[in-house]
């Protein structure tokens, strides 16, 4: 399938990425991708302990095992840990609590090259295998990159929140399965 991405040339593919249930390794692997500060940018602007990470995977492998879904660890055709991308569902008490959130998260060095979409389709395809009716994402205001994945997606602009973190706006979008 021939996708067109803004700022990509017009016939470029998306690339083959593959999804996998996060390992004990992967809490390694996000600690070291994840530490770059653009790509705290917009999730607490520093990076996480470690600790963060191994909580994180072992919470993933438990979503995995009751719901058919979690946040995958994103692999390239090399197999190299490039980030993650997935569904949970949303649990802070501000936003659409309790309602099936999608979301990525990319090391820098990998960003404008498609991966987040060709991931996030593969995600969209999994939930709604799982039974999932509809999905929202979650996206600070100011994130361009992450607004743009959700339109390439085809989600909508539903409605913005206020969150806790120093007052950041939060736009939720939608899309039904």
């Amino acid at each position: 399938m021939i996708t067109r991405l803004k700022g990509c040339p017009v016939n470029r593919a998306l690339p083959v990425v593959r999804l996998r249930v996060p390992t004990d390794e992967d809490a390694i692997a996000w600690h070291r991708v994840f530490a770059h500060p653009d790509v705290m940018e917009f999730h607490g602007g520093r990076a996480a302990e470690l600790s963060v990470y191994e909580e994180l995977t072992a919470r993933q492998r438990r979503h995995d095992a009751e719901r058919g879904f979690c946040l995958w660890t994103l692999l390239d055709e090399q197999d190299r840990v490039l980030g993650f991308t997935g569904a949970q569902p949303w649990e802070r008490p501000w936003g659409p609590t309790g309602e099936i959130e999608i979301g990525w998260r990319l090391g820098r060095e990998h960003w404008g090259q498609g991966y987040v979409t060709a991931a996030a389709r593969l995600t969209l395809e999994r939930v709604r295998a799982a039974g999932v009716p509809d999905v929202v994402a979650m996206v600070d205001a100011g994130n361009a990159r992450s607004i743009a994945v959700t339109r390439r997606l085809g989600m909508r602009f539903a409605e913005e929140f206020t969150g806790p973190d120093a007052g950041r706006t939060a736009h939720c979008y939608r899309l039904g399965l």
